[in-house]
Formats: structure tokens, C-alpha cells, sequence
């Protein structure tokens, strides 16, 4: 009897190993491939050499030895992360394609795409990389040396400063229009192609500020730009001295940049949580975090559902303000 029962009791004791190795198709009963089982596509949204690509770069090599497959990142820039994300939603939900993005990409696209997606029906998050404060930056030669003297400037001559940004519906143009709603002023937005043409006309004098994505934090460090104010609910870790807009006067300017991991919506669970898991460890290398720092982003190691909960407390404020002040992407 025992020789008879000892195949099936095996194939049990197999199978309950299996489960909680997380290698179970969820809900299906059967065993799925041992995952990853081929390289993984981190797929981004954005040119390379910009913060989201040297992101996904970074976390991207100790991930491949911790899962012992490679991860290629596949660059497919345009609309504002959309393009990246309609191709992760096409992609299998077998665990071999995420996509590494900003969150505006389901916070503010789709309010502001025409026809829109629906990443919160189409895709899962599985953790947050890292959070980016945006820096209130001023030219040199503005006589404001604060953000209450500019918001004072802007109050004596509605219509003549120019704030920058990197473009229509961008995270720098949609914390500018916040900050003249919170702040009760009229400032001409310039939109350029990106961040770095706008810090740009900034240290040359060309426009009043912007809401810097840390590009001129090294510009500012050698005093050929002044940071006036950072946006979040708390200061800088890397400006600790600089107030944030809402200890300046200027209350519920508290959005920054979340970066993270999303993956297709019906990608099994117990691939995402593993995912989840290796992603939170390797937040906690130390070259990591020094590299994430260089590029202004702090790693920040949300999971699923926290990340899911920051996002819909995003959306809450981003929806209303980008039809309240007719923000439209063409």
C-alpha cells in the first residue's frame, strides 16, 4: 500500500513546493513554467540617457543576476510614456514584459490623450523605483529670492513672467499650472521639447523659472540658478535647507515624480509579487541608491498595492486640475 501511494503522495508534496515557490498560474491548478524562462523586457518610454532609461539601466543589472536572466531595455519613446505602454499591454502577461515608467503615465495621459488608454484596467503596478522631488528653479537675475517674492512678482504684473516646462502635459507643466492655482497667479507657460532646453533658458535668462525634474541640480550647487522652493510634503534630502512650496505659503503644491514597475493587467500574481520582492532588494544596494541620487530620484521601494494607492491619490488631484485649466495634449 505504501509503494501504491508513494507516486501520488510525491507528485503532492511537489506541487505544494511548487506553489509556494510562486510558480503556479494563479487560480489555474497547473504547474506553469519555472518563470523567468527567457530574457525580460523592461520596456521605456523615454529616448535613451534620460532618468527613466538610466533607472531601468540600473536596476536592471543586479535584477538579471538576482533572476538569472538577462533584462534588455527597450526604448520606444513618444506620447508622453503611451506609446511604451500600449506596447506593454500587448505584450503576454507571462512575466517577460514590464514596462519602467512615471507615474503620469496613469495618473495624468489618461485625462490628457484623446483617445485615451485605461492603464489602470490594463496594467498592474508591481512596486515603485523611486520618487523625484520637482525643484522651483528661478534665473539668476529674477529680484526673488524666495517663492513669496515671486508669487508677489507674479501678483504685480499678472501676464509678464514665463515659467518653462518640458512640454504639453508633462509632470513639470502640470505642477506649474498647480502652483499658479494654489498660489492665485497668471504666469505665461513656454513649453519646450524636455528638460534640459528649458533649464537651459533658464540659466540664460530667457524665461523666469521652471519646475526643474533635478536636471540643474548641479547648475544650482555652482550658483547659476536659484532654487527657491522644492514641491512634495516634505524638504529635499538633497536641498535639506530649501522649504517646500507648502512651508512657503503655497499649500498643496505636493506632487513630485514617482517612478516605478508595471506589469500587463493579468500577469500571474506570484510572478509580480517575486518581482516585487527582487525589485525591493536591490533598492537597498548601496550603488543603487548612490546612482539613483546622482540623478536627484530617491529610491523609494513601494509594493503593489502602496504604489496602486499613491497613484489613485495622484489622479485625484491631476484630473480635476487638467480639466479645470483646459490642459489638452494634441
Amino acid at each position: 500500500m505504501n509503494a501504491h501511494r508513494s507516486p501520488l503522495f510525491t507528485r503532492r508534496t511537489l506541487l505544494r513546493a511548487t506553489a509556494a515557490a510562486g510558480l503556479l498560474a494563479a487560480g489555474s491548478g497547473q504547474a506553469q513554467d519555472a518563470w523567468p524562462a527567457r530574457p525580460i523586457r523592461f520596456v521605456v518610454g523615454f529616448p535613451a540617457g534620460g532618468t527613466t532609461d538610466i533607472m531601468a539601466r540600473v536596476v536592471g543589472l543586479p535584477l538579471q543576476k538576482a533572476l538569472g536572466q538577462p533584462i534588455v531595455v527597450d526604448n520606444r519613446p513618444g506620447a508622453s510614456g503611451n506609446i511604451a505602454a500600449s506596447e506593454t499591454i500587448r505584450a503576454a502577461a507571462d512575466g517577460h514584459t514590464f514596462m519602467v515608467a512615471p507615474i503620469s503615465v496613469q495618473t495624468a495621459n489618461p485625462s490628457l490623450f484623446k483617445p485615451a488608454l485605461n492603464p489602470a484596467r490594463d496594467l498592474q503596478p508591481v512596486g515603485s523605483l523611486g520618487y523625484a522631488q520637482l525643484y522651483l528653479v528661478a534665473r539668476k537675475s529674477l529680484p526673488a529670492n524666495s517663492s513669496t517674492q515671486l508669487v508677489a512678482l507674479a501678483k504685480a504684473a499678472p501676464g509678464k513672467l514665463s515659467y518653462g516646462s518640458g512640454g504639453p502635459g508633462t509632470q513639470m507643466h502640470l505642477v506649474g499650472e498647480l502652483f499658479k492655482q494654489q498660489a492665485g497667479i497668471d504666469v505665461v507657460h513656454v513649453p519646450y521639447k524636455g528638460a534640459a532646453p528649458a533649464l537651459q533658458d533658464v540659466l540664460a535668462g530667457q524665461i523666469d523659472y521652471f519646475f526643474d525634474p533635478a536636471a540643474g541640480l548641479q547648475h544650482i550647487r555652482e550658483g547659476r540658478a536659484r532654487l527657491l522652493a522644492v514641491s512634495g510634503t516634505r524638504r529635499s534630502p538633497f536641498f535639506p535647507d530649501v522649504p517646500t512650496l507648502t512651508e512657503a505659503g503655497v499649500p498643496g503644491v505636493e506632487l513630485g515624480n514617482w517612478f516605478g514597475l508595471f506589469a500587463p493587467a493579468r500577469t500571474p500574481p506570484a510572478i509580480v509579487q517575486r518581482m516585487a520582492a527582487e525589485v525591493a532588494k536591490t533598492l537597498q544596494l548601496p550603488e543603487v541608491r548612490q546612482r539613483f541620487a546622482e540623478l536627484g530620484v530617491e529610491a523609494i521601494a513601494q509594493d503593489g498595492a502602496s504604489f496602486a494607492r499613491t497613484i489613485a491619490d495622484e489622479t485625484a488631484v491631476l484630473t480635476p486640475l487638467i480639466r479645470a485649466r483646459g490642459i489638452a495634449v494634441d
